[in-house]
């Protein structure tokens, strides 16, 4: 028996994402040199950033 196609592939997981979590933003503006550990302690409101870079 056959699966649905609307079930996707295994590959599934490997597909980009278009919305990056909390801590992977906050990494990323580490990397940009826009976050400082001691002064950003807000919880919403964070910076956006570009996935691509």
């Amino acid at each position: 028996m056959s699966r649905h196609p609307s079930f996707g592939k295994s590959t599934k997981s490997e597909k980009k994402r278009n919305v990056l979590k909390r801590f992977e933003r906050i990494e990323k503006l580490k990397k940009l040199g826009r976050w400082k550990d001691g002064e950003n302690k807000r919880v919403t409101g964070l910076p956006k950033t570009a996935i691509g870079e």
